[in-house]
């Protein structure tokens, strides 16, 4: 049985001829209505197996209709020896036979939901006459989060910083070749001078502070998608308990997001509540919010979606054979031995 599959120069060639922008408008859109029926989803934490160097993870969910993982991995020093970060791939199944419908690429389109997901949650919370966002980590995701924000919320402002110079070298070119009006900053302290939004977007492996106390004023939405695991945050544990906290998946929240610091009964609203219409987001133009985003399934789940769904309709679904189908599906054996001499 052939099913559909999109490898890595089928992702390019697709994101190139629709349009990053494009794709990163329609995904907030895919991924908003997802949160909208967010009780039709199937919910578990991931499934983490951490080491020293890093940690692999399953991110599994089903509708009831599709189920869909992702197998992702997340080493920080990866870098350094040559290798990404973070690289993943994602399958879409039938819930109704069990039989895999799609097979992608998912470093990408993680970094294309990510990114998606943080401007769907800023719309709601950041203040609507925001045009200035601060880069706090200019790794990977970096140019994803920067044109989501402006593609959603219109940010064309950058205030930018990294401890790798070379990191901001990067940033520095893509966003200015991008169209954004880009600051070089000194520090954290100085990216966040006059910036309405803070993205955090970090990698060590460590409870690190990248984003001073004293830096967050009043009004400001800080965007913390670099907390992604067990032992490992950006913010002062002041700023969060300071700041009115909004979570994809609060038992997973609890474990790997910036909350993992804060007691256990600490208040949090999660951002299907507010999709909804249940909860309110930002109350007024002094709130300082935090989406303390770690990334869950259901917004894989979206993405697998909405890219399966984009090349089945464009004629553009390549195939590959990953399913055995023996004419009676009870005789696997001969199927599978049909080309071994027999009596031999």
């Amino acid at each position: 049985m052939t099913i559909s599959f999109l490898d890595v120069p089928g992702m390019v060639r697709w994101v190139s001829e629709r349009g990053v922008e494009t794709i990163l408008r329609e995904l907030t859109e895919v991924i908003d209505a997802d949160f909208a029926r967010w009780q039709e989803f199937d919910k578990t934490p991931r499934v983490a197996s951490h080491s020293t160097e890093g940690v692999v993870e399953l991110m599994p969910t089903s509708d009831g209709v599709t189920y869909g993982f992702k197998y992702v991995n997340g080493h920080p020093k990866n870098p350094e020896r040559g290798f990404q970060t973070v690289t993943a791939f994602g399958v879409l199944a039938d819930v109704g036979n069990g039989y895999p419908l799609f097979l992608s690429e998912m470093t990408i389109l993680t970094a294309l939901r990510t990114a998606a997901t943080s401007a769907m949650a800023a719309r709601r919370l950041a203040r609507p006459d925001s045009t200035t966002m601060a880069m706090i980590g200019c790794g990977a995701q970096a140019e994803f989060q920067a044109l989501a924000f402006r593609t959603v919320l219109g940010i064309d402002r950058l205030r930018i910083w990294d401890t790798d110079p070379a990191a901001m070298d990067k940033l520095e070119r893509n966003a200015t070749r991008a169209g954004f009006d880009v600051h070089r900053s000194t520090d954290a302290r100085d990216a966040c001078l006059g910036a309405d939004i803070v993205t955090t977007c970090t990698a060590d492996k460590a409870n690190a502070i990248v984003l001073p106390h004293d830096a967050v004023v009043p009004g400001m939405h800080l965007n913390g998608i670099g907390g992604d695991c067990p032992g490992k945050t950006e913010l002062d544990p002041r700023t969060v308990a300071a700041a009115r906290v909004f979570v994809e998946y609060t038992p997973q929240t609890r474990i790997e997001g910036e909350i993992q610091r804060q007691a256990a009964d600490f208040p949090v609203t999660e951002l299907w509540e507010v999709v909804q219409g249940r909860r309110t987001g930002r109350e007024s133009a002094t709130d300082v919010t935090l989406f303390d985003s770690v990334g869950f399934a259901i917004e894989d789940f979206s993405a697998l979606r909405y890219v399966y769904d984009a090349i089945r309709a464009a004629g553009e679904s390549p195939t590959v054979d990953l399913v055995a189908e023996p004419a009676d599906p009870k005789d696997l054996f001969a199927y599978a031995t049909a080309a071994i001499p027999v009596g031999v």
